[in-house]
């Protein structure tokens, strides 16, 4: 088990995969260390890669907005990660044996978070985390209880911007996101 220091320190020295040797920053994550609801994209673009933050781009701006409609923030009462914790290039999917070496920092995140609620942003996201039949256009929104954490899978906001017509599904899935985290958390309203 680690602490975030040294969870930090062994993500920054990771040379697991080829991404290590392209990446600017290694990406672990922003917001709250203790928040009930984690949110995990795919993997960091270059906006990201360059700041060390994940989803600060457009697609970052477009997630801020879809968490301030629900109460939500990044500075205070979630916790943002990856799968992969550095750029693939050309912002490319990550390759599944990248995204499963990289899983065990996600895990050691779980360990050290432990949210009740996990939402992830994505397609790849969700057929790591949830399913791997998953099919976002069809299971959007739908929730699934693991172990006792209960995930939902959101269209990713860069496919949001890129076909608006998704946005009326998103906001669906965002009040249903937020009438669950008032039913089992107990301090992200706070």
């Amino acid at each position: 088990m680690y602490t975030w220091e040294e969870l930090e320190t062994a993500c920054n020295e990771c040379n697991k995969c080829e991404l290590h040797q392209t990446r600017t920053n290694v990406v672990l994550g922003v917001g709250n260390r203790s928040a009930e609801v984690l949110f995990v994209g795919e993997g960091p673009g270059e906006n990201e890669d360059l700041r060390g933050e994940p989803f600060v781009g457009r697609a970052g701006k477009l997630l801020d907005d879809m968490l301030e409609l629900i109460g939500l923030s990044r500075k205070h009462n979630i916790y943002i990660a990856n799968i992969v914790k550095c750029r693939p290039p050309g912002n490319r999917d990550p390759h599944s044996t990248e995204r499963e070496l990289c899983m065990d920092w996600l895990r050691a995140q779980f360990s050290l978070i432990k949210p009740k609620i996990v939402v992830c942003l994505g397609r790849v996201a969700a057929t790591e985390l949830i399913d791997k039949d998953l099919k976002i256009t069809r299971d959007h929104g739908k929730w699934y209880d693991k172990d006792g954490t209960i995930f939902m899978a959101l269209f990713h906001p860069a496919a949001l911007l890129r076909d608006p017509h998704k946005k009326p599904d998103t906001f669906v899935d965002l009040k249903s996101l937020e009438k669950m985290i008032k039913e089992i958390c107990e301090k992200t309203y706070e």
